[in-house]
């Protein structure tokens, strides 16, 4: 048995009868299944899938089949239990708590055989007193539920009328009512995850012993004071007195950095308190704000608080402290019906640059903080400066928003309710209330949250009537809409939390759904708020497909993931585009079937005889079309930032579904599970660059917009080059006059007609040539080179098969390839196998003979392994 004894706040020489004391939990258990038969040991933080999986119970869960070989763990109802000693005397503590800081979700908890409370709710912290109870030796168990069970008889005792869905659809292979239980949503399967619905203890949990006094938390928010100029800091700290008289002293807090010292007097009377101070900061000093990721440094300033209380308590606590400011601007704008929908931080309009979020893993306890730190480093390595973390996974843990706040990337965050309408009684929205209390207050100091948003997609599901509900049934639903989202999530926030605002959905009309009363009948306006679009059968190399909207949270194509990690989970029978485990793997409906549809449009599908070959260059093919079709999107969406047409535009967000994978299966996201960057996530590094040159065509016009994220103007040039599918030498090129490129803004730097610019580059076609173009300044490249084609590549003129090299040399901590190419050469792809770490650009288009590529390895290789696994792939080797 492994025991760790905490000191969680220390006395400074006080009498040690006075001290509070914590006994982690963490570390070994036991587990034992319903009817005894199965007991193995397991670890907290965990659950019972992966102790399984440890103790070589089970295979792999995510091997082959096995989400679906492996429901029985689901539905039995399994016990967590553990011997622990005290190694202090209770008897001479007041007060002792057990803490579990997260439960996984429906369990009765025992300490030795005496019920001390129920646990309900995945994202709720739960406190039990324990101090009648608690001994020098003791023996907690935890008696879990089925969450799938629960779930349905949740669903049955709402027996008043149905709250759709029932289940979601039988290509996701899930279980059903998960808007029933308090608990991560797609745990019971989503369109690109599998169903593993767990139990277990999946956050920290303690034994906390005190005397006299306890701090239960403490909070903050900077605030700034416009009239006077000058940032202060509201800090809330709860206290348990459990001293039978008040307890007085001082409050010391202390920033020095900012040269801020300030004293308070405090007197808490017996019981829960909440204390509030108000800090303000030096206004001598000057304060550097946090800014996002791309547009300035995220500074930020230690904090000591010392709680200096009679009896000899003393509590000390630092934290980091940011100050930013947001806001989200929703005004009219000129030419145009409707309302703006952007985020000003410290003032400044920023376009919002990234991605959706969700869940890195079905199993938390695998989720490591490395782990968290390569993917959103990831994100900041692609120019990302925000993620979307969405409402059907969870709050992510402490670690994460502290490496947000870190690396300047912006947090959208939602609560956890997705795709579903969910019940409101009494017992559901206590818990929920609680539930947004605690979150709110455990998340509101990073800066890197910027807004709240109630639910994933509820508005737009319940107005689209995605679940056919009868019309004379909708005030029903509408009631309970407002009832969870409006009349208590919203309410929570506005009290816990004044320094962001909140939004009721996502995607939303914003204050135009207020106005009609919370829920608007056309939730997708391209006037209003922000929406979320798929079309994956009209052609994605056609811009006018896509929403000219104020804010795109929301879009995407599917592909692939590499079959090196497919690899993994898998067996040679399996290594078809056709085979079962093929469509067992796709979880949204027709998804393998329109992944080669929208490819076909442009490209010719994979010929080789070889299955194995040719699933391979299938997956090669779906991530070839789906960084394309983003790509094309996303610059649709960055070029509209500065006009309106026709009543649309201003665009000031692009976050496309999905940033991560949950398993190794087809999806949206540009991170393999893992992290191992998929070409869409090159690509995002060069269509989310902070200068970025645009091409289009309309109506048979060549046009390039300059788009610029930066604080300033510059003066640069453009280039534009016309180079024959037949040769490595550029046909022509063109630069045009010095200009300015004015600071956050999207502007036309160049049109010409496309049949002028083909007969004045060597009488080109359309199917023979292809433009790329850069901005640059004093011949010095500001932009990576961007290109336009003018036809299908499947139609293409004059396309060889390229002969690509490398020659592989050691650089420091990374390693440089110099490549040679004997043709022009459409997405190369350049692929190590399992070696872990990412090249500095990938899936380009190669149209000089040699080029130079960095790999950045994320674990210790050799010059002799990469030379071993590296493999090349452009186009015209799939054909």
């Amino acid at each position: 048995m492994r025991l760790c004894l905490l000191l969680l706040l220390g006395l400074c020489g006080a009498d040690p009868a006075a001290a509070a004391l914590g006994l982690s939990l963490r570390g070994d258990w036991k587990i034992r299944n319903g009817n005894r038969t199965l007991e193995l040991p397991g670890e907290v933080p965990g659950c019972v899938h992966t102790a399984l999986y440890q103790q070589k119970l089970i295979q792999d869960p995510y091997y082959r089949f096995n989400d679906l070989n492996y429901r029985w763990i689901s539905m039995d109802n399994w016990t967590y239990s553990k011997e622990f000693q005290i190694l202090f005397d209770v008897s001479k503590w007041q007060k002792v708590n057990l803490i579990f800081e997260g439960v996984d979700t429906v369990a009765e908890v025992l300490l030795n055989n005496v019920s001390i409370g129920k646990t309900n709710n995945m994202f709720k912290r739960y406190s039990f007193d324990v101090t009648h109870v608690v001994r020098a030796l003791n023996f907690i168990e935890l008696h879990f539920q089925s969450p799938v069970f629960y779930a349905a008889q949740q669903s049955r005792a709402h027996t008043c009328y149905q709250v759709p869905p029932n289940c979601p659809p039988s290509v996701q292979k899930g279980e059903c009512h998960v808007n029933f239980i308090r608990k991560e949503q797609c745990s019971f399967s989503w369109d690109w995850g599998p169903s593993f619905p767990t139990q277990g203890i999946w956050e920290d949990v303690r034994i906390e012993a005190y005397n006299i006094c306890h701090l239960n938390y403490f909070t903050f928010s900077p605030l700034y004071d416009n009239c006077a100029q000058q940032w202060n800091l509201e800090i809330e700290s709860s206290f348990d007195v459990v001293s039978s008289e008040p307890v007085s002293g001082q409050v010391i807090v202390e920033i020095p950095e900012l040269q801020t010292q300030q004293t308070y007097g405090i007197e808490l009377q017996p019981g829960e308190r909440i204390v509030k101070h108000f800090v303000k900061i030096n206004k001598n000093v000057t304060v550097e704000t946090w800014w996002p990721h791309g547009h300035g440094n995220q500074t930020g300033y230690n904090m000591k608080i010392l709680y200096k209380l009679n009896k000899d308590v003393n509590i000390k606590k630092s934290a980091k402290v940011y100050f930013r400011t947001v806001e989200l601007i929703q005004e009219p704008i000129e030419k145009s019906p409707g309302l703006s929908f952007y985020f000003k931080i410290n003032g400044f309009p920023i376009f919002l640059k990234g991605s959706n979020w969700i869940p890195a893993d079905a199993f938390q306890e695998r989720v490591t903080s490395d782990l968290l730190s390569l993917l959103l480093q990831s994100a900041v390595d692609a120019n990302m400066n925000a993620l979307r973390v969405w409402g059907g996974g969870i709050y992510e843990r402490d670690k994460f928003y502290e490496l947000c706040d870190e690396l300047g990337i912006m947090i959208w965050q939602d609560f956890m309710f997705a795709c579903a309408l969910y019940p409101t009684d009494r017992d559901f929205v206590d818990s929920v209330k609680t539930e947004v209390a605690y979150q709110v207050r455990r998340l509101k100091s990073h800066p890197s949250i910027i807004v709240w948003s109630g639910n994933n997609e509820n508005e737009a599901a319940l107005m689209m009537n995605w679940y056919s509900i009868d019309a004379v049934d909708l005030p029903t639903y509408k009631k309970d809409y407002v009832e969870l989202y409006v009349k208590n999530i919203r309410e929570i926030v506005l009290e816990g939390d004044k320094t962001r605002p909140f939004i009721t959905s996502s995607p939303t009309n914003g204050d135009e759904s207020i106005a009609e009363g919370w829920l608007s009948s056309y939730p997708y306006d391209n006037h209003f708020g922000d929406v979320h679009f798929y079309d994956y059968l009209s052609d994605c190399w056609d811009w006018k497909i896509f929403p000219k909207a104020r804010f795109a949270s929301e879009y995407g194509y599917q592909s692939w993931p590499s079959f090196t990690t497919l690899e993994k989970v898998s067996s040679r029978e399996d290594w078809s585009y056709e085979s079962r485990f093929s469509y067992h793997r796709q979880h949204h409906e027709n998804g393998n079937s329109e992944m080669l549809y929208q490819a076909g449009l442009h490209f010719k599908l994979p010929q080789s005889t070889d299955p194995l070959r040719a699933f391979k260059d299938t997956i090669y093919l779906t991530q070839v079309m789906q960084a394309q079709c983003v790509k094309t999107e996303t610059e649709f969406y960055r070029r509209s930032r500065s006009e309106i047409v026709n009543g649309e535009g201003h665009t000031m967000g692009a976050l496309y579904w999905q940033l991560t994978d949950i398993w190794q299966a087809p999806s949206w996201a540009s991170l393999e599970y893992g992290g191992r960057w998929k070409m869409l996530h090159y690509f995002a590094r060069h269509f989310f660059a902070p200068l970025l040159p645009v091409g289009f065509e309309d109506k048979d016009m060549f046009f390039i917009y300059g788009v610029s994220d930066l604080h300033s103007d510059h003066n640069m040039t453009l280039t534009v080059r016309v180079h024959a599918w037949s040769s490595l030498e550029p046909l022509c090129s063109q630069s045009t006059q010095p200009f300015v490129m004015k600071a956050g803004e999207a502007v036309l730097l160049y049109q010409e007609p496309v049949s002028q610019l083909l007969s004045r580059c060597g009488h080109c076609t359309r199917q023979s040539c292809v433009v790329s173009f850069y901005l640059s300044t004093d011949s010095k490249r500001l932009s990576s080179a961007n290109y336009h084609f003018l036809s299908s590549l499947k139609a293409a003129v004059g396309l060889q098969k390229a002969h690509i090299t490398a020659i592989i040399s050691q650089q420091n901590d990374t390693f440089v390839f110099d490549l040679e190419t004997s043709a022009v050469a459409p997405f190369v792809w350049l692929d190590v196998g399992s070696i872990p770490g990412r090249f500095s650009d990938n899936g380009f288009l190669m149209t000089e003979k040699t080029r130079t590529i960095i790999f950045y390895p994320w674990s210790r290789t050799s010059k002799s392994e990469l030379e071993q696994s590296f493999h090349v792939t452009s186009l015209t080797d799939i054909y």
